[in-house]
């Protein structure tokens, strides 16, 4: 998939207004990463059997970084969001959240969970 080829600008309002909600602050750069991320998940769920293979060094290419540091920002974004987030939304998408003790989602389940989420809200279904 092209990296500069992602979702419709309406797509990318509900993907930005869902990361707030779940509590990813602007300034992180795995928000970004993250919003890019599910973007072009919505478009291609294919990708998210291949995080490691495809989805993130397509992300590190876009980004002029490495696939660690992709990985890494990411899963600090959701570390803050997974202490600060919507637990009511957390349960809604994952079917869990901090406040019932569980752990937190890995970057796949979480990156997974929000596309399906947006696709189901947006038609693309």
């Amino acid at each position: 998939m092209d990296i500069n080829t992602l979702a419709k600008p309406e797509t990318e309002r509900v993907i930005s207004g869902l990361m707030l909600e779940l509590g990813i602050p602007a300034h992180l750069k795995g928000y970004q990463y993250l919003r890019t991320a599910v973007s072009m998940c919505v478009e291609d769920m294919e990708l998210i059997g291949s995080v490691t293979k495809l989805l993130y060094p397509d992300l590190a290419k876009k980004y002029i970084t490495t696939d660690q540091k992709i990985e890494r920002a990411i899963r600090n974004a959701i570390e803050v969001s997974w202490e600060r987030g919507n637990a009511e939304l957390f349960e809604k998408l994952f079917g869990y959240s901090n406040s019932a003790g569980h752990s937190r989602p890995t970057n796949s389940e979480y990156i997974a969970s929000v596309a399906d989420y947006v696709r189901l809200e947006e038609g693309y279904v």
